[in-house]
């Protein structure tokens, strides 16, 4: 027993006497829950180990669970709210004005779920540039020109953000995110013999159009032909997909058949304008709930480790005439005081991680006011606070109401028979003394050892899962661009690295080199394996304002680094293939056709493969040159891809090609891995939350290894006495948790491989797109194996500490201990 005096009680002194563990032993007296509250002060004091575990876990639960609802919920905002204010339309639909008159498709207005409707308009594509400012190659990508003679109306009111509404013919409104570059109101644009002046600049929510003139004006643009028409329309019911394919079902069934030509539901734009911060909320939503459950684990572990702990003091304590409801409201305050911390950190982490990518919607609707909510900084700390209160009471009630006899002749554990049992059989393996020692630990101690392995299970799973949407995002960055073909791309335009006479201002580029010369330079190169062309426009599809991009190919294309998510790749005049967002904003499946238009001239492909591309928002059609020959469009500046014969070494092939084409006015470079400021935000956002998640298993561990080596200080001074070096205390302690660390990693690894084989196909339905299974099975068998020591890993380091502390333990004072 202790030969340190009990203080005398003195209820009515200034300073209350203290027990023989520095607790307060008063209960009452002074000022009202005075004694309660240096209970809770001392606790806190005393334990810094526990109450640092628990400020990191509630940051870590509250930073990520305020990151994920923040980005769930701030994203759309901005988009709903303006959305509302102009009675966005939640259908757009065009129609073949050749099929179909403007009375009847008034009356489309009438049709089942719709609320009101706008139109018919006019509607027309026509590619504008301004006057001196188109760029030698480079065509303006059309635009979809609506003839309306109002702002105003039941259904998209358009809002005028500059200058003022066309009310005459040559006149012209530009839609503010389709404007042209070096356009504005006063600016003049020119397409062939037309020639319209900018007198305003608005914005539509639901994106209708990408300009606007008065109908008059529209009837000249198409030059006798009949236009196409336009409805707008709400519906009584439009807050799911189902919802808003059913109004279009009930518009399409009320117009003469075959008359429909496009469909664009307002969702698609919604999500359009969501989909930077979309594809973070499934991976950080996981996270957050990673960090959820490991907070009630660690909190669990640390307030029922305190109370165990605690169990004498506890009794003294009602013995002191504290009630057992007392004393679980102690241990509660314990724990939320450092949880209170940790959750005002964690509000200030989770914003401070919110903004860059909030920044991207900011910068969508030109605003500075997109934030988390206030109510998300609110009721997320007070969630996690209300769930560390509840996972603490509870242990600390049970030992409160043990008889209080019982808790003060209760001493420290030592595992009882059940740890000598342990010890005895593993004795009799061929393994040194400290080995089997450590080995006999969790078995004496069941309950901790599993509350040990679930925290490292925790970490295990967390590092499994950041490793796996690591490689995936790696995988996604080559693989989503199809563009990155071949082993050197040439390309056919150069802007000069240096122009003094521009004055600061960014040099343009120079005059396109001649393709057909370009392809000479290359087929005469020794070393060529093969070459295939691309050349970019956008083209009018019917459904789309501002249509669609478009890549065509000419050569041989066996060399272009595509993956396929269904289907195959175009091999025949007539076939294309298209990005996951534009078969699901077109409706369109592999199978079906697509009419493509160029200034009234169309064609039709036959979508043979969805490939997966991430470029161009998921929007664009690739196809052969020979294709869509008959549109007559014009191309951007070509780009040759080519593959190198084997070995060729590619950096020396491309400094001889670049020598070649240079004067023709080309450049030839080694291809090079596309770069994403979304995909590398992602990986340093992944880094940060998976560290936090491990540091925190790894303060659970020491938490438990420290309450563990403290109970068994008197058999750690027996060992000693016998002669255990402090090189095999540290082996004992260490070895004691590896093999958990080792069961948590078998157990962790499988459920974190669980884990992003659910979230991945997430990320990939949050931007509208389908990630390739290839690209999510990204784990193998020497990785896993790798992973599986990562429970090993953080246990050991969750234990040095402790194991460190033990082994400077001095003997005498070890034997003295209770």
């Amino acid at each position: 027993m202790s030969t340190r005096p009990v203080t005398e009680i003195r209820p009515g002194a200034r300073r209350s006497a203290q027990g023989p563990t520095g607790t307060p032993a008063v209960p009452t007296g002074g000022k009202r829950g005075g004694a309660l509250g240096r209970v809770v002060r001392a606790g806190v004091g005393r334990r810094r180990t526990q109450t640092a575990v628990m400020v990191l876990t509630t940051l870590l639960s509250v930073a990520s669970a305020v990151l994920a609802l923040g980005l769930l919920v701030a994203s759309g905002a901005p988009f709903d709210r303006a959305f509302a204010r102009q009675n966005g339309a939640h259908l757009t639909v065009r129609f073949d004005g050749a099929a179909v008159t403007a009375e009847r498709l008034a009356a489309t207005a009438r049709a089942t779920g719709v609320a009101a409707a706008s139109g018919p308009f006019g509607v027309t594509s026509l590619r504008l540039s301004p006057d001196g400012a188109a760029l030698p190659g480079f065509a303006p990508p059309p635009l979809t020109i609506v003839g309306r003679g109002s702002a105003a109306g039941p259904v998209d009111a358009v809002t005028l953000t500059e200058g003022r509404w066309a009310t005459a013919p040559g006149e012209i409104v530009l839609e503010r995110g389709s404007e042209p570059p070096a356009s504005g109101p006063g600016t003049r644009l020119t397409a062939g013999d037309v020639t319209l002046t900018v007198v305003g600049v608005a914005e539509s929510v639901g994106e209708s159009a990408d300009a606007w003139v008065v109908p008059e004006q529209l009837t000249a643009l198409v030059g006798g032909r009949t236009p196409a028409l336009q409805m707008l329309y709400r519906l009584t019911d439009a807050g799911t997909a189902g919802e808003v394919t059913a109004g279009q079902q009930a518009v399409t069934a009320a117009a003469p058949a075959g008359s429909v030509t496009g469909t664009r539901s307002y969702l698609d734009v919604r999500e359009t304008t969501r989909r930077t911060t979309a594809a973070f909320v499934p991976f950080v939503t996981a996270f957050a709930l990673l960090g959820l459950g490991m907070s009630v684990l660690v909190i669990g572990i640390v307030v029922s480790g305190a109370v165990g702990a605690a169990t004498r003091r506890i009794g003294i304590l009602k013995s002191l005439g504290f009630t057992p409801f007392q004393v679980g409201r102690a241990y509660v305050a314990q724990a939320l005081i450092p949880g209170t911390a940790g959750a005002v950190l964690g509000v200030a982490l989770g914003n401070l991680l919110a903004v860059p990518i909030m920044a991207e919607v900011a910068e969508v609707y030109g605003t500075t006011e997109v934030l988390v909510p206030v109510w998300v900084d609110l009721a997320v700390p007070a969630g996690a606070l209300a769930l560390a209160a509840v996972t603490a009471f509870g242990p600390a009630l049970r030992a409160a109401r043990m008889p209080t006899a019982a808790v003060l002749r209760t001493g420290p554990a030592t595992g009882g028979g059940r740890g000598s049992a342990a010890r005895g059989l593993l004795g009799r393996l061929p393994l040194p003394r400290p080995v089997t020692l450590g080995l006999a630990g969790p078995l004496a101690r069941p309950a901790r050892a599993a509350s040990t392995a679930a925290a490292v299970t925790f970490g295990a799973l967390a590092v499994t899962f950041a490793v796996g949407l690591g490689s995936t995002l790696v995988a996604l960055k080559t693989d989503g661009d199809p563009d990155r073909g071949g082993d050197v791309t040439v390309r056919t335009i150069v802007v000069p690295r240096g122009n003094p006479d521009t004055g600061g201002a960014p040099p343009l580029p120079g005059k396109p080199a001649d393709p057909a010369a370009v392809a000479a330079a290359i087929a005469a190169l020794p070393g060529t394996e093969s070459v295939y062309r691309t050349a970019r426009t956008q083209l009018d599809v019917a459904g789309i304002k501002g249509g669609a991009p478009l890549v065509a190919y000419e050569g041989d294309t066996d060399g272009s680094r595509r993956t396929m998510v269904s289907g195959r790749w175009f091999a025949a005049t007539g076939e294309a293939v298209a990005a996951s967002r534009f078969l699901s904003t077109t409706g369109v499946r592999v199978g079906d056709s697509v009419t493509l238009s160029e200034q009234g001239r169309t064609v039709r492909v036959r979508i043979v493969g969805e490939v997966f591309d991430l470029g161009d928002d998921g929007m664009g059609l690739r196809t052969g040159a020979a294709s869509v020959a008959a549109l007559r469009a014009r191309f951007q500046p070509a780009d040759f891809a080519v593959t190198v014969a084997a070995g060729t070494d590619a950096a020396r092939y491309a400094e001889r090609l670049d020598a070649a084409v240079a004067p023709l006015g080309a450049e030839a470079a080694v291809t090079e891995a596309s770069k994403s400021s979304v995909m590398r935000a992602m990986q340093a956002l992944i880094v940060t939350l998976t560290l936090m998640l491990v540091v925190v298993a790894c303060l659970g561990v020491l938490n438990t290894v420290v309450l563990d080596t403290r109970d068994r200080v008197r058999d750690l001074g027996v060992f000693k006495a016998l002669g255990m070096t402090p090189r095999q205390t540290v082996a004992q302690v260490l070895t004691s948790v590896g093999v958990i660390g080792l069961v948590s990693g078998v157990v962790g690894v499988p459920l974190g491989v669980a884990l992003h084989g659910w979230v991945m196909p997430a990320m990939g339905r949050a931007v509208g797109t389908t990630i390739p299974p290839a690209d999510i099975d990204v784990y193998g068998t020497p990785l896993l194996a790798l992973l599986g020591a990562a429970g090993v890993v953080i246990a050991t380091a969750g234990a040095l500490l402790p194991a460190g502390w033990a082994a400077r333990t001095v003997t005498a004072r070890a034997l003295r201990a209770e």
